[in-house]
């Protein structure tokens, strides 16, 4: 019975893994068959490194580089702020703070993960972006930097939980003999702890970029979704994932239009893709 039971795991463990593969490519297919028409008849270079987006002018523009740049703004901004911050509050949980504390804080984290992502860029809207106008003074607080620190709030939950689990998985030998060699505990941590836990901290990492890079409503409430090339981070910006969002139930299917927000999402798709090999090239180099 127990080989019945191990051998029936096995093949559904099989079964699910191999689901997983054809729904990424089924979704690939779909893209690439309404997006390729699109490439057929506008070009390539012509939509990503064109800077106008006005698909339904006379006659259509069809450039994503406004998009793209926007993306890129507002996923940067919140790396900058919740890779540290994240990082180093997984340290505090897992090495620093007392046990009492850690499972409230945990707890807290937890429970900040599961705030959807509309009441994130409600509250965004409502309390954050009048600040920022203040603050910095200018025109607006819809701006790429108030998406980069809200999608930064965002992602903290997810570097913290995983980064802590792959903090708490170091051997605790390794901590021993760090000490017993004369280490401090901050030197233990940082030069043991740290780089021993380092893949599972680059796939916290990663996997927190996935979720900013695909936030839609968050950001779509808060960057002020203006499709132009913006001159800093206080500027209003528009990503590719608020663009097809905002604008995929008002095309005729298989118009122009429908056709290239289709090829936004496949080119989306291509950059998680590149992120995520990325990502496995890093995670191989440091197992090695």
């Amino acid at each position: 019975m127990r080989k019945i039971i191990d051998s029936l795991t096995e093949k559904i463990i099989f079964i699910c893994g191999m689901l997983s593969i054809v729904f990424v490519i089924l979704i690939f297919s779909f893209l690439f068959k309404e997006g390729f028409s699109f490439f057929k008849h506008f070009g390539c270079i012509k939509f990503v490194f064109g800077t106008l987006w006005y698909p339904t002018s006379e006659p259509a523009q069809f450039g994503i580089l406004p998009l793209i740049i926007g993306s890129f703004l507002v996923t940067l901004g919140a790396c900058i702020v919740a890779i540290p911050i994240g990082i180093m509050t997984a340290l505090y949980i897992s090495e620093i703070a007392p046990k009492y504390l850690r499972d409230i804080l945990k707890f807290l984290v937890e429970l900040i993960a599961t705030i959807p992502s509309v009441v994130i860029g409600f509250v965004g809207m409502i309390f954050f972006v009048p600040v920022v106008k203040l603050v910095f003074k200018v025109p607006t607080g819809l701006t790429a930097f108030s998406g980069a620190i809200m999608l930064a709030f965002m992602a903290i939950p997810t570097i913290v939980t995983i980064s802590e689990d792959a903090i708490h998985s170091v051997p605790c030998h390794y901590r021993e003999g760090a000490l017993a060699l004369g280490a401090t505990k901050w030197q233990t941590i940082r030069r043991v702890v740290l780089k021993a836990a380092m893949p599972g901290i680059i796939a916290a990492v990663m996997l927190a970029i996935g979720r900013v890079v695909g936030e839609t409503m968050a950001v779509m409430m808060i960057t002020g979704n203006a499709a132009s090339i913006p001159h800093s981070v206080f500027s209003p910006v528009r990503t590719m994932t608020a663009t097809i969002a905002a604008e995929m139930g008002e095309t005729v299917r298989g118009s122009m239009h429908y056709q290239a927000l289709f090829a936004i999402g496949l080119v989306l798709f291509v950059i998680t893709f590149i992120i995520n090999f990325i990502a496995d090239l890093l995670l191989e180099t440091k197992r090695k």
